[in-house]
């Protein structure tokens, strides 16, 4: 597949070498406007494709950043899970070893 870039050359030295023939030829005045209004359409194309793509760069830089934050407060609320647990768990073994005070104290 040609990319618009080489399209362009392509048509610019068709345009080139169509100037330099004989134009009083009615044929080739017609191809040679042809070749113009082509290589006219392709610029538009090649404009409105750099446009797209600014604005798909554009949205790409913002799904990022949101996903950078989406993955930072995961990663937050991850942290405050395990010292939650962790909390717990202290708790849990306070909980034990006062439980057998009690039990010490009653025998």
């Amino acid at each position: 597949m040609k990319t618009s870039s080489e399209k362009e050359k392509k048509l610019s030295l068709a345009l080139s070498k169509l100037k330099n023939l004989n134009q009083e030829n009615p044929g080739l005045i017609n191809a040679l406007k042809n070749l113009e209004d082509q290589k006219n359409q392709l610029e538009i194309e090649k404009k409105e494709i750099e446009i797209k793509y600014g604005n798909l760069i554009q949205d790409y830089e913002g799904l990022k950043q949101k996903l950078d934050k989406i993955n930072k407060y995961k990663m937050n609320e991850k942290k405050k899970e395990i010292e939650f647990s962790q909390k717990i768990d202290e708790l849990n073994q306070e909980t034990d070893t006062l439980l057998e005070e009690i039990d010490k104290w009653q025998m």
